[in-house]
């Protein structure tokens, strides 16, 4: 993943954390950590904590915050505890917004089909993948269940190993790919989420465009060439659908 001349190290989300450099603007770079920051606590957290987890002072920590509100992207509670604001549903609205509009009926289909919970995940980078939809099955007494926005190494479960079995193959990739590669879906188990397993196959699409999988979520495949079969059915029609 690519950079130019900022690093990265351990971010208070999880992922990797972008570090400054004399090319980026200070206060939006701090402002945006504010906001990655919270989409890991949907609960809140107080400017303290904030403050705290990025090494920000408290003064500063406070006039971002206020920055932020004002533009409805952050919002406090009655106990001023900071969460995401409803400006954000605004912001992100028309990203990718025909993907997900031409992928819902899809995914609603296979998710009552496999009952099970059923993702769209684009490559967000070199590195990463990104959820983009998460339908959840009506008629499953129980299902996994996890946000959409969520990143995580491509390099890691079903979605992002699909992915990498759509690129030509490298000297040290994992043997699930190449596998992948052979029968059109990934499948891995406890790599994203402990005890959850998953099969995706990549969307296809024209060369230029962003790598797309869709998959399932399960907590335990008990048939998978018949998941895997359902899984590439509906990578299929969407890609159809899509052209």
């Amino acid at each position: 993943m690519s950079h130019s001349s900022a690093e990265v190290s351990a971010s208070p989300t999880g992922g990797d954390r972008v570090a400054l450099d004399s090319r980026m603007s200070k206060t939006l770079h701090n402002g945006l950590e504010i906001l990655e920051l919270l989409t890991a606590h949907p609960h809140g957290l107080s400017v303290t904590d904030i403050a705290d987890a990025l090494g920000l002072h408290r003064t500063v920590a406070h006039r971002l915050i206020h920055t932020l509100e004002a533009h409805r992207l952050c919002r406090k509670d009655g106990f001023k505890r900071v969460a995401l604001g409803s400006g954000l549903v605004t912001l992100a609205e028309p990203v990718e917004q025909d993907l997900r509009e031409v992928a819902r009926p899809v995914l609603e289909d296979l998710a009552e089909q496999a009952r099970a919970t059923v993702h769209l995940v684009v490559r967000e980078s070199e590195r990463e993948v990104r959820a983009l939809m998460v339908v959840e099955p009506r008629n499953a007494q129980v299902h996994v269940a996890f946000r959409p926005g969520q990143v995580h190494e491509i390099d890691r479960g079903s979605a992002g190993l699909a992915m990498l079995a759509a690129l030509p193959p490298t000297p040290d990739e994992r043997s699930e790919v190449t596998r992948a590669r052979s029968v059109g879906y990934a499948v891995t188990d406890s790599e994203v989420i402990p005890a959850v397993g998953g099969i995706s196959a990549v969307v296809p699409r024209r060369a230029n465009e962003p790598l797309v999988s869709l998959g399932v979520s399960v907590f335990e495949v008990t048939d998978e060439n018949e998941l895997g079969g359902a899984v590439v059915a509906a990578a299929t029609r969407l890609a159809a659908l899509l052209r």
